[in-house]
């Protein structure tokens, strides 16, 4: 079983470079260890030191020099619409709020499905629509400080309070 020494970002390879895809919805791509399947039927070894969400269209680098491309699967989502840029900035602080995983578009909020959000969205006046997309959310300020590694931070390192 081949290994993946390492993630290359988005852009930073040309995708007719892959000899293989893996793809995955948002669990299945969010490792830090774990044998992944690929479209071919081959089995490769992803081992980070920290869990990482897998960005689709980032390249996985194996030790023979080959690159699979990853893939994000349609999962069923929620889409957020507001009334206005203003309104969905609002609804974007208030999901933030919560530190769920979103996509954000410049219409458009992406997460996963929950009906205890959907509620609190339509309570706020924003629009909420079902919708199979592949979920790719942003990664966060943490994850981009530590290099990509991971989307969770400790406790302690933050000031922000809740509701």
């Amino acid at each position: 079983m081949k290994r993946v020494v390492k993630i290359l970002p988005v852009g930073s390879w040309s995708v007719e470079q892959a000899s293989d895809v893996f793809c995955a919805d948002y669990e299945g791509r969010h490792r830090r260890r774990r044998v992944l399947p690929t479209q071919s039927g081959e089995k490769i070894l992803l081992e980070l030191e920290q869990a990482h969400l897998l960005q689709a269209g980032e390249g996985l680098l194996l030790e023979d020099g080959r690159i699979v491309k990853v893939e994000a699967l349609p999962e069923e989502l929620m889409e957020i619409r507001a009334q206005t840029p203003l309104h969905l900035l609002q609804l974007a602080w208030h999901l933030g709020n919560r530190h769920l995983p979103a996509a954000i578009e410049a219409e458009r909020i992406l997460i996963r499905y929950d009906h205890v959000i959907a509620d609190m969205v339509k309570g706020l006046g924003g629009h909420v629509h079902r919708v199979q997309a592949a979920f790719d959310p942003e990664s966060g300020a943490y994850a981009a400080r530590d290099h990509g590694h991971t989307g969770h931070h400790p406790h302690g390192d933050h000031s922000h309070h809740h509701d």
